[in-house]
């Protein structure tokens, strides 16, 4: 079913198929649409997802791109109004500093690497964290996302009934 997604929650070079089913267990649940952009640590065939017992996945909004270039062209009005959230252990900015709005991009990282300088560094300014103390090296990608999804479902005031 094709919807007008509420937000829309990016995966950059995701490798972790249980955080990418958690994220998108996550989006079913908000009405969300999902994007991944390649490479994919992992393969997405219906095979795999049975296999997976991903029993929500015919409900979840997604798309594959090829790479970040084809992702901006795609979601390009969010981006150009200053629209997409980048999640970043290196950000100085807290995630519940944003005040978000429906259509809005919350961009993750790999979970090896995080966002790669040339995402990063140009939207700077939109660049957000989720605070930790120092002894932790960094956080479960799909927490991470969790959190930031149900702050922007929270202040957009979306009823998920």
């Amino acid at each position: 079913m094709k919807y007008a997604p509420l937000i829309h929650v990016v995966l950059h070079q995701p490798e972790i198929p249980p955080n990418t089913g958690n994220i998108g267990r996550s989006c079913v649940a908000i009405g969300a649409k999902l994007w991944l952009v390649r490479p994919l640590g992992f393969e997405i065939s219906e095979k795999q997802v049975r296999r997976a017992g991903l029993d929500y996945w015919p409900h979840l909004e997604w798309e594959v791109v090829e790479n970040w270039q084809e992702l901006t062209m795609k979601l390009a009005e969010p981006l150009a109004a200053g629209r997409a959230w980048l999640f970043s252990k290196t950000a100085t900015r807290s995630y519940t500093d944003v005040a978000y709005q429906k259509g809005d991009m919350l961009v993750f990282g790999s979970e090896s690497a995080g966002l790669p300088a040339e995402i990063l560094e140009p939207h700077r300014t939109q660049a957000v964290r989720v605070p930790m103390r120092e002894q932790v090296r960094s956080l479960n990608l799909s927490a991470v996302a969790a959190v930031a999804m149900y702050e922007a479902i929270r202040q957009i005031g979306a009823d998920m009934r």
